[in-house]
C-alpha cells in the first residue's frame, strides 16, 4: 500500500510547528518561534496567515521539499462550531468561520485557513482533525444548573482521541468497541468519558471546570469567584480576572512555579508544601476520573493517563492508587499532536475512515 506523504501544521500564539510524514515515519519536524515584536500590526487572521506562510514554505525548501509532493495538508483544528470528532475536509464555510473568528479567536484557527490555502495551490485536499471544540456530549451532560450557561466541552480532543485509538490498536479491537476514560494532564487537565467511540462527557479544561493544573484554578465555588471579583484584588475587568484564574493559580499559586519538574524535585527534597500541592493535584484528578467512571456506569476497559505530567511516575502512582479499582491504568506519557494530525489525514487517504463535511 502507498505511503502517503502529508504536511501537518500546528500554530501557537508565537510558534509555528510543521512536520512531514510518509506513512508512519516522520521525516521532518521543525518549530519556528516568533518574536512578539515581529508580529506588531498582525491583528486579523488573514494577516496572521500571511505572516506565517513564508516560514512554512522556507522550512520545506531548506529540506528540498516541494508542496507538490504532498497528498494532503493537515492543520490543527481551531475554534469552529461544535462538531463530532473525526477528520474534516476543510471547505469555504469552515475557512470563513475561522477567518472571521465566528466561534472565537485563537492561533489554532490558522490550521484550517493555511491548510486550505496551501492545499488549493496544489489541487490536494486539506483536513483538520479533532479540534478542541469536539462535541459528542450526551444531552444530560450539558446541564449546568443554570439554563443560560450550558456545560460545553473545550478540551484536548486531538490527543484524547489519539491515545484512545492507540490503546484500541494495541489491543487489536476497534476504538468504538471500548469504554475508556482518558485523562490529559498538561497546561490544563481534561478527563473524558469515551463510550463506544464517543466522548459523552468531559470537563471544560480551559474555563475552570475540573481539577486545578499548572496555572489554572480549576473548579472554584461560584461564591468564591464572586468574592474574588468583588474584592478587586486581582483586577476588576473580565480579561484581568480571566488572566489571573488561568495563569496565576493552581500549582503556581501554591508553589510559585508552573514547572511540574521543579515541583517534583522539591517533593523529592522534602518540601512539604510542594508535596501537599502536588498530592492535591493528584487527588483532584482522581476525583474527576471517578466522576467519569460514574458516567460510564462503572463499565470501563481502561483508564489512560497522558500529557506532560504522565512522565512523572510517582505522580502517576498516586493517581493510580485512587482509581485502579475502577479499571486497569494505562500510561502514555506526553503527547504527539503532529503525529495525531498526520494519522487522521492518512486514515482518510487510505480509505480507513471517511472525511466528514463541515
Amino acid at each position: 500500500m502507498k505511503n502517503y506523504k502529508v504536511l501537518a501544521m500546528n500554530f501557537g500564539s508565537t510558534s509555528t510547528k510543521v512536520a512531514v510524514y510518509e506513512g508512519d515515519e516522520r521525516t521532518l519536524s521543525k518549530t519556528v518561534q516568533h518574536n512578539a515584536g515581529d508580529m506588531d500590526g498582525v491583528v486579523t487572521m488573514e494577516q496572521n496567515a500571511a505572516f506565517r506562510k513564508p516560514f512554512i514554505i522556507e522550512a520545506l525548501r531548506e529540506e528540498g521539499i516541494e508542496l507538490t509532493e504532498f497528498d494532503a495538508i493537515i492543520g490543527r483544528g481551531g475554534l469552529v462550531r461544535p462538531i463530532p470528532g473525526g477528520t474534516y475536509l476543510v471547505n469555504e464555510q469552515m475557512v470563513k468561520d475561522l477567518s472571521e473568528c465566528t466561534y472565537g479567536k485563537h492561533a489554532s484557527n490558522l490550521g484550517g485557513i493555511l491548510a486550505y490555502e496551501l492545499a488549493n495551490s496544489i489541487g490536494k485536499p486539506a483536513y483538520i482533525v479533532d479540534p478542541v471544540v469536539v462535541d459528542e456530549m450526551q444531552d444530560v451532560a450539558r446541564l449546568s444548573g443554570h439554563p443560560d450557561y450550558p456545560r460545553r466541552p473545550i478540551f484536548h480532543a486531538l490527543n484524547q482521541k489519539a491515545v484512545a485509538k492507540r490503546y484500541a490498536a494495541e489491543k487489536g479491537v476497534p476504538y468504538d468497541s471500548l469504554n475508556v476514560i482518558v485523562c490529559h494532564m498538561g497546561g490544563g487537565v481534561s478527563v473524558g468519558a469515551h463510550e463506544k467511540g464517543r466522548i459523552i462527557d468531559v470537563n471544560n479544561g480551559l474555563e475552570g471546570d475540573g481539577p486545578y493544573s499548572t496555572e489554572r484554578s480549576g473548579g472554584l465555588t461560584v461564591f468564591d469567584v464572586l468574592r474574588l471579583a468583588n474584592s478587586g484584588k486581582y483586577g476588576s475587568t473580565f480579561d484581568e480576572l480571566r488572566q489571573h484564574l488561568n495563569f496565576d493559580c493552581g500549582l503556581k499559586g501554591y508553589t510559585g512555579t508552573n514547572s511540574g519538574i521543579e515541583i517534583s524535585e522539591r517533593v523529592k527534597n522534602g518540601d512539604k508544601q510542594a508535596e501537599l500541592a502536588y498530592r492535591g493535584f493528584a487527588y483532584q484528578v482522581a476525583k474527576e476520573i471517578g466522576a467519569a467512571s460514574a458516567v460510564l456506569k462503572g463499565k470501563v476497559d481502561t483508564i489512560i493517563l497522558t500529557g506532560g505530567f504522565a512522565f512523572d511516575k510517582e505522580l502517576m502512582s498516586w493517581i493510580s492508587e485512587y482509581v485502579s479499582f475502577v479499571a486497569p491504568v494505562t500510561v502514555y506519557p506526553g503527547e504527539d499532536e503532529m503525529q495525531a494530525l498526520a494519522q487522521g489525514g492518512i486514515r482518510v487517504l487510505k480509505g480507513e475512515e471517511e472525511a466528514k463535511v463541515y
